[in-house]
């Protein structure tokens, strides 16, 4: 199993995004920023959003291979990695989340 930190390298880059916003109907249900903390969660949910239009069970699936050793930690760990337990959560209760992106705007 490659490692989070390989696979976050194979992934676009999102320094143009400030967030993503997450939608289950038309309830907000999370948003993830570009922050240390976030940032890893932030390029996972938006190639899954890239690749699938939204996040799907099909997407979560995809999304714990991405996370790889810290979606064990997470199974093992409820809580403490919240964006995957929202994927594990997606698993168990198929919906789809609607993801809207939120930009970063130049200060130059």
């Amino acid at each position: 199993m490659t490692s989070f930190a390989d696979n976050l390298k194979q992934l676009p880059k999102v320094s143009h995004l400030a967030a993503l916003q997450l939608f289950d109907g038309e309830s907000l249900v999370a948003t993830i920023e570009n922050k240390p903390g976030q940032s890893g969660s932030l390029v996972v949910y938006n190639h899954l959003a890239q690749l699938y239009g939204a996040i799907t069970a099909e997407a979560a699936k995809k999304g714990l291979e991405l996370f790889a050793e810290h979606a064990l930690d997470a199974r093992a760990n409820p809580g403490r990695h919240p964006n995957i337990d929202r994927l594990i959560l997606l698993l168990e209760e198929p919906r789809t989340l609607r993801v809207k992106q939120v930009f970063a705007i130049a200060t130059e």
